[in-house]
């Protein structure tokens, strides 16, 4: 009998999608395609259509009104893929809606809701073709850690909402995990880590061995196109933000790059 007869024609399933924040303390296009070129130095896939949520918390009261369609526009040609706008006004919610756009309510962490009931569902960002994210082998603990025990593949997404993100296998080439917390990788970490991925300055990057393509923290990126730091490279280093520089050291000693 065909296997069709069994197959349901949809089904929706809960995902994990990663999103990264787009936070804007300003709505003049021109600064922020500036911003843009200097933080990618002119590498055309230093994001790769990344699906982005707008963050406006930060725009001053007062400025001048939101340009929703060449905000959109700036942001993918440097191809990160809009899909919401997070701590929007009211005021400005109808036209974001009219612009393809979702309005997102930032959930809390794990550890605030342990003690309250659940939420209704809400409905979550449109996403096209979402990137593979591992869910099977993640494990939140109840001090809001996610945990996971298997290696990162390439083409994988991690993210770590809400919490620190621990993991005690390697990190492979063409991985990314995100965390809003800190990230531990007890092992390798190659690929893409981003920490403090809501905003938190002071989240940080572990590892056993650094040997990462990309970190950010608190969306301060920096890139390591000619391979990262030899004196670190072999032995476990920490990656902290001090004011707009990503440092980083080792874990066993004050010394600094």
């Amino acid at each position: 009998m065909s296997k069709s007869l069994f197959q349901k024609p949809i089904e929706i399933k809960i995902s994990t999608v990663v999103a990264v924040s787009a936070i804007l303390s300003t709505a003049d296009r021109l600064a922020l395609d500036a911003a843009l070129a200097e933080m990618t130095g002119g590498t055309t896939d230093f994001f790769e259509d990344d699906l982005t949520v707008i963050d406006v918390a930060a725009l001053p009261a007062g400025c001048e009104p939101v340009d929703w369609a060449g905000i959109i526009a700036l942001l993918k040609k440097y191809r990160l893929n809009p899909v919401a706008v997070r701590n929007a006004t009211p005021a400005m919610a109808a036209e974001i809606a009219a612009h393809g756009l979702s309005v997102e309510t930032a959930s809390k962490p794990r550890e605030e809701q342990a003690d309250t009931p659940a939420p209704a569902p809400v409905k979550a960002a449109p996403a096209a073709a979402p990137a593979a994210a591992a869910t099977a082998d993640a494990a939140p603990a109840k001090a809001g850690v996610m945990i996971i025990d298997t290696p990162v593949r390439a083409g994988q997404r991690i993210y770590a909402r809400g919490c620190d993100l621990i993991i005690t296998a390697v990190v492979n080439n063409g991985a990314e995990i995100i965390a809003d917390g800190s990230i531990h990788v007890y092992a390798t970490l190659n690929g893409r880590a981003l920490a403090g991925a809501s905003g938190n300055a002071e989240a940080r990057i572990f590892a056993m061995n650094m040997s990462p393509e990309l970190v950010s923290i608190a969306g301060v990126y920096r890139t390591f196109e000619d391979g990262f730091p030899a004196e670190y490279a072999r032995s476990p280093a920490q990656i902290r933000l001090v004011g707009d520089r990503i440092d980083i050291l080792s874990v066993n000693s004050a010394n600094r790059a």
